[in-house]
């Protein structure tokens, strides 16, 4: 079935947005998201760890440090599924975005820890991002039967240009693992009589 249809990525966009102005009117503040909200809705690790918050391994990736977060994240999610809503059904397109993001954070989760007892923080949809873009250039090599070693080299050069500081490493290496490894499968599992979505290149992602 042809995710296009039902247009996942613009679903998941206002999601994003919408959860972000609840948040701003929450904490009176529509440039920065306050810790309240961070607190109750982000991951913080400790709160999971002892307090049993395991709802924020999912809830952390609607939320969004600031609007520039969001924006510049919305911009990546808008390019990565597109492409994923050609080459993936409905339900490998949430498997991807949804899992991915969640795998993400169970890392950040597992081996987060930030410096001199002060709780270890993370929020954003970036973790899923990367696995949609994971997924995407892995299955579009894959499927066309090539070698997947390009794909690897850009997959992580443009892992470890977006590391810097306050970017939550883990979050983003956890995702784009799952993703390659997911899109690997649906490539390798799909036979060329099933592939239910069309190949359209574009210049938005130079494989």
């Amino acid at each position: 079935m042809n995710c296009e249809k039902y247009k996942p990525t613009y679903i998941l966009i206002a999601v994003n947005v919408a959860i972000y102005v609840i948040g701003a009117i929450i904490g009176g503040n529509a440039i920065e998201t306050s810790g309240n909200v961070v607190w109750d809705w982000g991951q913080v690790n400790g709160r999971v760890l002892f307090e049993g918050a395991y709802w924020q391994l999912f809830t952390a990736m609607f939320i969004h440090a600031s609007i520039f977060h969001l924006v510049g994240n919305m911009l990546f999610l808008l390019i990565f599924g597109l492409r994923g809503e050609e080459m993936f059904s409905l339900s490998e397109f949430i498997a991807i975005y949804i899992l991915g993001g969640f795998v993400g954070n169970v890392l950040s989760l597992a081996f987060g820890a930030a410096p001199n007892g002060i709780p270890f923080v993370s929020v954003g949809a970036s973790g899923a991002i990367f696995a949609m873009f994971g997924a995407c250039v892995i299955y579009d090599r894959r499927s066309m039967r090539q070698s997947i070693l390009g794909a690897l080299v850009y997959a992580f050069f443009l892992f470890f240009i977006n590391t810097g500081e306050n970017v939550n490493i883990l979050a983003h290496l956890g995702g784009l693992v799952f993703g390659l490894f997911l899109g690997y499968l649906i490539a390798t599992r799909r036979k060329p009589t099933e592939e239910p979505i069309r190949h359209s290149y574009s210049a938005a992602i130079p494989f």
